[in-house]
């Protein structure tokens, strides 16, 4: 048995110490959710349920099978949204409510940076991270890093990598795989993710 055998949190520890600025995070929704800011598929299902109670439908404790016996289908985030708005802005207009704070999520800490973005943060400024590519497409990383100092180099679409400032003179690289929320470029329907 090996030193680290049974230890790769510490191993990998060294790895990034020795390596100042080498690794690249890859963050997923997870990062957001403990936030308050929902996931993908939860906001599918409260648009699913907003629609529905729209329409007259009776609450329903779980609103994915509801849909998936009213439609032979499940429910699907891009095609609810693409049927909702005709234009990335009027989708953009639905999500901000799911990422926004208001002053409630204010008073309750929700929807704003938490411990992990903050330690995502604290590694970008002591140099041992300069690139995270994520799919989340909320601000709250972009928050965390200029609390500490640091003014990322964010990148949500092909237009803005072109415009860019190059990496080697980026203190942090954000390449937002989906978009950001605020931008009307964001992607969420299918046809847009598959171009």
């Amino acid at each position: 048995m090996s030193i680290l055998s049974s230890d790769p949190t510490t191993q990998l520890a060294f790895s990034t110490f020795e390596s100042k600025g080498v690794y690249a995070l890859l963050l997923g929704s997870g990062l957001s959710r403990t936030a308050g800011i929902p996931t993908g598929w939860e906001i599918t299902l409260d648009l699913v349920r907003r629609v529905a109670l729209a329409q007259g439908v009776e609450n329903q404790a779980d609103w994915a099978t509801w849909y998936r016996k009213k439609y032979s289908a499940e429910p699907d985030y891009s095609a609810i949204l693409a049927e909702l708005a005709a234009s990335p802005a009027e989708r953009r207009s639905i999500l901000h409510s799911y990422i926004e704070p208001d002053e409630d999520d204010r008073a309750e800490g929700q929807k704003l940076p938490t411990a992990a973005h903050h330690a995502i943060a604290g590694l970008v400024r002591d140099g041992y991270v300069r690139v995270i590519v994520t799919t989340n497409f909320d601000r709250l990383l972009e928050n965390a890093l200029r609390e500490v100092g640091v003014e990322p180099t964010v990148v949500t679409s092909v237009d803005t990598l072109s415009g860019a400032e190059p990496l080697t003179h980026s203190p942090c690289y954000v390449l937002k795989l989906h978009g950001d929320y605020k931008d009307a470029r964001i992607l969420n329907t299918d046809e847009e993710l598959g171009a």
